[in-house]
Parts: C-alpha cells; sequence; structure tokens
C-alpha cells in the first residue's frame, strides 16, 4: 500500500467492502439507471446543482473566450505598446502554460478536495485577466496571459470533474454537453466578442470582462458546493511532489515547446532543413522518448500512468478530441480571417457570418446529449462527428474569391453539426469506462490532448498560411511585399493595395487561407481513427461488445 495514502487507502478499502456487500443485497434490476460506485457519491439538491453549473458555466465561457478573443484585438494592443514582434508570444504564452499544467491539476484533483483545487484555479485565471486588462506594455501582457494559462488548466478539467462528482452519469451527459457546448460557442464567438470590444471600448475588456463572471463563480463554488474528501489524500509534501511526477513534467514541457515551434517555424520562418528545425525535431523526439520511459518506470505515479492509457477507450478518446478540437481551432482563427481579408468585412462582421458554425454546433451538442441519454450509446455519435464534419470542412477549402452566402453559410452548418455531435462524447465516454477514482485524471488527459490538438492545429495551419501566402503572392502579384501586407493589412487590402492589383491579391490570399484550411479538413477524417477504437458500452450500464 502507497504510505502517502496509508489512511485514505483505507478508509476507501473499507468503503469498497461496504459498497460491495451494499451491492450483493440490493436487487440487480436497481441498476439501470445508476451504477453502484454512484450512490455513495453525496449528489447536489436540484438548487445547489442549478448554482453551481452556472457558475461552472461562467467559468468556462471565459476561460474558452481567452483562446480566440484576442485574435481581433491584436492589431490594436501592437499598435499601443509598438510590439508586433511580440504577437506570437500573446498566444503561445497562454497556450503553453495552459497545455503543460492541464494533467498536474488532474493529478491534483485527485489528492485535494476539487472545490479547493478548483477556487485555486480560479484564483490564477483571475489575477492573470487583472494583469493583462492594467498592464502599462508588452512584457505584463505576456506575463498575464502565462498566469491566466495557468489557472486556465484547472478550469476545464474541474468543472468536468465536479459535474462527474455532483450528479449521477445520465444526468452528466446534459450537463457535460452544455459545458462543451459554451466552450464551442466561445471559442467561435471570441472573435466576434473581440472585434466588438475593440471597435467600440477598448482591447482591454477582453480581459476585464473574466472578473465579473468569475466573482459569480466563486460565489457558486464557496457556498453551494460541498468539498468532498478524495479516495486519495497526499500526506506531506515530499508525498505531493512524488504524485506529480516532477521528473516527467521536466521533459514534456520542454518537449511540448519544441514540438510547437517546429510547428510554427518550419517551412515559414525557416526551412525544414535548417539547423534549427533540426534541433528541435530531434529534441522534441529525445525528450518524448525519455518522458515514455519515465511514465513506464513511475506507472500510477506518472503524469499518464500506463495503465490508463493502455485502455482502448482512452487512447481512443485521446485521438478523438486532439483531431476533433483541433479542426474547430483551425477554422476558427482562419475563418475569420477569410471573411475580413477576401470579402473586406470588419471584424464585428466577421463574427456575425461565423454564426451558422455556433448555431449548428451549439444545437447539435444539446441534441445528442438527449438522445446518447434516450438510446443509452455515444458511440455512434462519435462515428457521425468525423463523417459529417469533414464534408463541412472539405466544402469549406473550397471557397473562392467570389463566393457567395449560399456557400459560406450552407458549408458552415454540416461543419457545426459535426462539431455539436462529437465535442462532448469523450468526457462522457471517460465516465461511463472508468472507475471514479480514476476520472480525474483522465479527464485531465483528454483535457490536454484537447489543448494540444488546438495548439497544434493552429501552429500548422499558420504555418501553412504564411509559406503558402509568399508563394502566391509571387505568383498573383509580385510587386506586393507578402510578408509586410500579412502582418500590416490583411483587413485593409481594399484600401492598401492598387486596384490594378487587387484581384490578384485576393486571389493569393483566399488560396492561401484554404490551403491552411486543410489542416482542418485532414484532422476532422483522422478523428475517425479514435472514433473507431471506442467500445459500444451504455451510459446505462449495459454493455455490447463491439
Amino acid at each position: 500500500m502507497d504510505p502517502c495514502h496509508e489512511k485514505s487507502g483505507s478508509t476507501a478499502s473499507s468503503a469498497n467492502v461496504r459498497n460491495s456487500i451494499e451491492q450483493q443485497n440490493e436487487p440487480r434490476e436497481n441498476d439501470d439507471n445508476e451504477r453502484p460506485e454512484e450512490r455513495a457519491q453525496q449528489h447536489l439538491t436540484t438548487f445547489r446543482l442549478v448554482g453551481v453549473m452556472s457558475g461552472l458555466s461562467f467559468a468556462v465561457f471565459c476561460m474558452a473566450l481567452d483562446n480566440t478573443i484576442m485574435a481581433t484585438a491584436i492589431p490594436k494592443i501592437t499598435d499601443q505598446f509598438h510590439s508586433s514582434q511580440d504577437i506570437g508570444w500573446y498566444g503561445s504564452s497562454y497556450l503553453l502554460t495552459n497545455s503543460c499544467l492541464t494533467i498536474s491539476f488532474g493529478k491534483l484533483y485527485t489528492l485535494y478536495p476539487v472545490k479547493w483545487i478548483y477556487l485555486v484555479a480560479l484564483a490564477l485565471f483571475e489575477i492573470g485577466s487583472l494583469v493583462c486588462g492594467f498592464t502599462p506594455n508588452s512584457v505584463g501582457l505576456i506575463i498575464g496571459r502565462a498566469i491566466t494559462g495557468l489557472g486556465s488548466a484547472g478550469l476545464f478539467s474541474g468543472a468536468i470533474t465536479v459535474i462527474s462528482q455532483s450528479m449521477p452519469l445520465q444526468r452528466r451527459l446534459l450537463c457535460i454537453s452544455l459545458i462543451m457546448g459554451l466552450f464551442g460557442v466561445a471559442d467561435v464567438a471570441g472573435p466576434l466578442i473581440g472585434g466588438v470590444f475593440t471597435d467600440y471600448l477598448t482591447w482591454r475588456w477582453c480581459f476585464y470582462i473574466n472578473l465579473p463572471f468569475g466573482g459569480l463563480t466563486a460565489l457558486a463554488i464557496v457556498f453551494l458546493l460541498e468539498a468532498q474528501q478524495p479516495v486519495k489524500q497526499a500526506r506531506g509534501v515530499k508525498c505531493l511532489l512524488s504524485h506529480l511526477d516532477l521528473v516527467g513534467l521536466l521533459f514534456l514541457f520542454p518537449a511540448v515547446i519544441c514540438l510547437l515551434l517546429v510547428l510554427s517555424w518550419g517551412g515559414a520562418d525557416y526551412p525544414w532543413g535548417d539547423r534549427r528545425i533540426i534541433g528541435l525535431i530531434v529534441g522534441f523526439a529525445a525528450l518524448m522518448s525519455i518522458f515514455i520511459v519515465v511514465q513506464w518506470w513511475r506507472q500510477d505515479k506518472a503524469t499518464i500512468p500506463p495503465r490508463l492509457i493502455k485502455k482502448r477507450d482512452i487512447w481512443g478518446t485521446c485521438i478523438f478530441s486532439f483531431c476533433i478540437t483541433g479542426a474547430m481551432m483551425a477554422f476558427t482563427y482562419h475563418l475569420p480571417i477569410w471573411f475580413q481579408s477576401v470579402k473586406g468585412v470588419s471584424a464585428t462582421k466577421s463574427g456575425l457570418m461565423s454564426l451558422p458554425t455556433i448555431l449548428g454546433m451549439t444545437i447539435c451538442t444539446i441534441l445528442s446529449a438527449v438522445l446518447v441519454g434516450k438510446i443509452g450509446y455515444y458511440a455512434p455519435f462519435m462515428y457521425a462527428a468525423p463523417v459529417v464534419s469533414v464534408i463541412g470542412a472539405g466544402l469549406l477549402s473550397t471557397l473562392k474569391v467570389d463566393s457567395g452566402p449560399a456557400q459560406w453559410i450552407g458549408y458552415q452548418v454540416p461543419f457545426g453539426i459535426g462539431l455539436g455531435i462529437g465535442l462532448s462524447q469523450p468526457m462522457v465516454v471517460v465516465q461511463t469506462v472508468l472507475e471514479p477514482d480514476d476520472i480525474p485524471l483522465a479527464i485531465a488527459i483528454t483535457a490536454f490532448m484537447e489543448s494540444l490538438g488546438g495548439s497544434v492545429a493552429i501552429s500548422v495551419a499558420q504555418s501553412v498560411f504564411r509559406s503558402q501566402l509568399v508563394k502566391h503572392m509571387a505568383l498573383e502579384a509580385p510587386r506586393i511585399n507578402a510578408h509586410e501586407n500579412s502582418t500590416t493589412g490583411m483587413t485593409t487590402l481594399r484600401d492598401t493595395v492598387p486596384p490594378e492589383m487587387l484581384n490578384g491579391v485576393l486571389r493569393a490570399y483566399n488560396s492561401a487561407i484554404t490551403q491552411a484550411l486543410y489542416v482542418g479538413v485532414a484532422l476532422s477524417s483522422l478523428a475517425i481513427v479514435g472514433a473507431l477504437s471506442i467500445r459500444w458500452i451504455s451510459v446505462k450500464g449495459k454493455k455490447t461488445e463491439a
């Protein structure tokens, strides 16, 4: 027995014995709607449930907004701080801390009461937002974004963990779908909201908005959520450090950084054969190899325990989450660029033109939750999501300069429907196939893959866009400086480009953007690999082997 958890382990063992006796004495027919292990959990009353869900929704919405809300605010920020050289750091500082610490928060949720760890994550998120909102310079904004990323790493997985501990499995379906729907809507609507703040108030409101909503979340969690004791309990700093797997994290962090730098720089800033790119590739391979060895050596104390990731449902869920979220983020970042550059609309209007994706995703996220609850199986929806989304993604990648509303509205509909069908299912899988003790960490691993998928997709798509823009500008408008135009004049092409060259420039931008969208098309199709590994297990407790 692990000495770190001797007391909690004994308590858990006794509880398991009592639960086993109770299960043997209870009629089997009562197990259809609620599993035995769930009866031991303390479920929230309806009043508390509504309050807690409202608080979690506010936090997740703000956290997801932070992924994309800066997209339309960056030009104004760089104008004020004269910091165009820092553009990459505004996004990467947030994504790096978020990606790398998501799993660590999952560990903390298994060792300490979820309530208090969630409040710590929320406090970090609010402090980071405060720093970003009041910063006088670019360096302060980068630091604030990094702190915000630290907090956001625990908010999403924490919200799903709270839901998993507060209600029966079937009721979780709708709540998880609501959370995932809000997450997706906020991601897609981020540029619209950021554009409105930037155009009519100030870019600083992109961060101020987090403060009141975070306060409401804190009130709901403090007064309405009870602090349930974890099954595992870290006894002392030494035990905590052991379970956080600092050795593994020491290799995972730089490996992720190397990967993102390779994908961002390769083919755009430096040729693939450049010594910097080769060095980063070698560094990533070496660091990741050592990380895998460390995980195998540490087993249950690893950042990603091998016994979890070896389960087909879990590794399949990770692949599916990586791909479907990556596809969403690739389009979320680059479709507004197409609207603003090729169609010449404002930041606010480009967000409105993305509404077909938002509506399709929101409606189908909720509808899929209801249907999963009715039929009991999530596997069919995971099969359908890549098929439907790749149709929409493929159609969107065929957009032309003269494409009208029939095309850019009609093509978004199947893409949004596909995302809505699939986005919430990975979290349902995790809570259906695993024991309660493993759920918080598995949720964090899944959230990590979603975050990493989004980061990788954005990096690759942006690299493709930049390299293809240079190529097509040389063909269509050789007298235009592609690099300068891409950083200073994307949204004002009709004002800055000579009329005789405008059509060529628009064709170049259209080609570069649609080829960047191929990244989303590829990821949408690859999601089927993860979906096909998922077994047919009913959320009602009845299992059917595929």
